[in-house]
C-alpha cells in the first residue's frame, strides 16, 4: 500500500476511530497505518467506548462514523471530554439538513460518501489544525445557515429604540407573562399591551413574541 508522506517536522495527529462496523473500522485504520503524520490511538465500536477512549487517551481528532448509534450525541460530548479533540463527520450524506445537524454538535470536518481518500486525510489535517476542510456545497450550506442566524438577531439600535414601556412589558414577556397577565400586572388595558407588543415585534424585526424571547436569550440581551 502506498504510504502518504508530509513534511519532516509536522506534529503527528492522533486519531481515534469510532464506527460500529468492524469491517469499515479495521479498514480505514489500515490505511491510516500507512500515513506519516497520522497515528491511529484507538478504535472504538460503540458511543460508550468512544468517549471512554476520549477520556482516556485525549485524540487530536475522533472519525465518527455518523450511520453509529448514537454519533450526534458523541460529537456533541466530545468537547466537553476533551478540549483538545476535533469530530470528524465520516460517510455522511451532503445534504443540508445532515451537515446542519453535524454543524449544530459542534463537529470540525466534514466527509462525504463520495469522498475520497486524500479528501478524508486533508479533512483530518485541516480539523487538526483548528480548520475547516469541505466540499463547496458543504460551505454554502454552512455560509447560508449563519447568514439567517445573523440576520434573525435584534440589532442593537432596534433594542435602544423601545421605550421604556416596552423594555417593560419585553422584561414580562421573557417572565413568561401572557398579555392577560401583563395588563393585570401594569395596571394597564388589555388592548394597549397589544398594541405594545405588536410595536416590540416590529422594532426587532420578529413575527411572534416567542421569537423575540427567543432571539434576546441568544444575544444574551438585556432589555432593561
Amino acid at each position: 500500500m502506498e504510504a502518504h508522506a508530509i513534511d519532516d517536522g509536522a506534529a503527528t495527529i492522533t486519531a481515534l476511530l469510532a464506527s460500529d462496523v468492524r469491517l469499515f473500522r479495521e479498514g480505514l485504520e489500515q490505511v491510516l497505518r500507512g500515513v506519516a503524520d497520522i497515528e491511529v490511538v484507538g478504535c472504538a465500536s460503540c458511543a460508550a467506548e468512544t468517549l471512554d477512549q476520549v477520556r482516556g487517551a485525549g485524540p487530536s481528532v475522533v472519525l465518527l462514523d455518523m450511520a453509529m448509534d448514537g454519533a450526534y450525541s458523541v460529537a456533541k460530548q466530545v468537547a466537553r471530554v476533551s478540549r483538545i479533540t476535533k469530530v470528524v463527520a465520516l460517510g455522511m450524506p451532503e445534504s443540508e439538513a445532515d451537515v446542519l445537524s453535524c454543524a449544530s454538535v459542534g463537529v470540525a470536518g466534514y466527509v462525504t460518501r463520495a469522498a475520497s481518500l486524500s479528501d478524508a486525510l486533508e479533512a483530518i489535517r485541516a480539523a487538526a489544525r483548528g480548520e475547516v476542510r469541505c466540499s463547496p456545497r458543504i460551505a454554502g450550506f454552512l455560509f447560508r445557515h449563519i447568514a439567517t442566524l445573523s440576520s434573525e438577531r435584534p440589532r442593537p439600535d432596534s433594542i435602544a429604540g423601545l421605550t421604556a414601556r416596552e423594555s417593560q412589558i419585553l422584561r414580562l414577556l421573557q417572565q413568561g407573562l401572557s398579555n392577560k397577565m401583563i395588563s393585570r400586572t401594569l395596571g394597564i388595558e388589555l388592548p394597549t399591551v397589544k398594541n405594545h407588543v405588536h410595536s416590540i415585534l416590529g422594532k426587532l424585526g420578529v413575527h411572534r413574541r416567542a421569537e423575540a424571547v427567543s432571539l434576546l436569550h441568544r444575544n444574551g440581551t438585556d432589555p432593561i
